[in-house]
This record gives structure tokens, sequence and C-alpha cells, in this order.
């Protein structure tokens, strides 16, 4: 465990192996799950801001989803989140084949939105919880991501590095650097 300002990373964020390999998993953590997808603080106000730029980009049944519950939801939990289609896949899932994927991001590489998609989603190995005074990241073991797991190992990938663009998005570069750092004295 390594703690940089008030962040508290988890040891397997550090040594663990991981790479999605979504061609075997098919974007499981899309469809997978009893909640939609954790929202940071002002991304519910940037999900409904942004939702005409990239509405073209989403399936008929997400569309009607988010019309009828709204862009972002409170969960039984209490948290914000992304709606899910019949308590199934998030609103925003698109289908390619059999492969999830975001219609957010899809539309971001469009260039028709600045959002590209929820951090919870980006940083996806690694959840975060916010406490009074840190905030901690943990490395999330979920059983369909054994693939990431695999390709992990192949390409001797830790978690971090995967994350980089996601850590650096959430933390900023300053935080990453010293990621680096504390990864090599594991």
């Amino acid at each position: 465990m390594v703690q940089i300002g008030d962040v508290i990373i988890s040891s397997d964020v550090l040594e663990r192996m991981f790479v999605c390999d979504v061609g075997k998993c098919h974007g499981a953590c899309c469809i997978i799950g009893d909640s939609g997808a954790p929202l940071d603080a002002g991304e519910a106000g940037i999900l409904k801001a942004e939702y005409p730029r990239f509405k073209e980009f989403l399936r008929p049944e997400g569309i009607e989803t988010i019309e009828k519950l709204g862009t972002s939801v409170i969960d039984s939990d209490g948290d914000c989140v992304t709606p899910l289609v019949d308590n199934k896949e998030c609103a925003y899932v698109v289908f390619d084949g059999e492969i999830a994927r975001c219609g957010i991001e899809l539309a971001w590489k469009a260039g028709k939105t600045s959002f590209r998609k929820p951090v919870s989603c980006h940083l996806y190995p690694v959840r975060l919880t916010k406490y009074h005074s840190f905030i901690a990241a943990n490395y999330h073991r979920a059983d369909f991501c054994a693939p990431a797991r695999l390709l992990g190992e192949k390409l001797q990938v830790r978690v971090y590095a995967f994350l980089k663009e996601a850590l650096i998005r959430r933390f900023g570069e300053n935080f990453y650097r010293e990621l680096e750092e504390a990864a090599k004295d594991e």
C-alpha cells in the first residue's frame, strides 16, 4: 500500500497484471452488476449537458431508459450512477457484435463530445472509495476479467500502467509520476 497526497493505493494496483481483453470478456464490466457506473461529483451534470451531443450514438433501448429515468440515477445505496436498461446493462452501452462498448466514448472518439466517459469506467478495474480524509484506490478482482489478468501476465503490464491515461485524467501527471516511483519500490 502506498499513499500519494490524500489517495491510498492498494498494493494490488501496483503489483497485479492486467490488460483489458474485450475480445474475450465482451465488455462484461458494462453489463454485469447490480448498479450503474459510479459518477464523480459533477459528472451527472456533464452527462445531462452532453447528452444531446452523444445521443445519436446510443441504442434505442438506452435512449428510452435515459429519457424515462434521466442521464443519471440514485441507486439503492444512495450513490449517483448511470441508469441501467431493464436493470441489466448500462444505458450508455452499444453493441459491436457481441462486444459491449461505451456509446459516450464512441461519440468522444468521433469528436462529438468533450466528455470521454465516466471516470469510474475509465479507471476500471480500480474502484475509488471516498472517505472523510482520504480516497482509497482498490483493485476490483472480477471473475469476468480473468482474460485481462492472463493478457496482463503475458504482456507483463501492471494495473496502474494499464490505467496510466485514466489515472492521469483523474489525479494528474505528478500523481502518476509518484505512483510509478512507488511501484518501483514495491
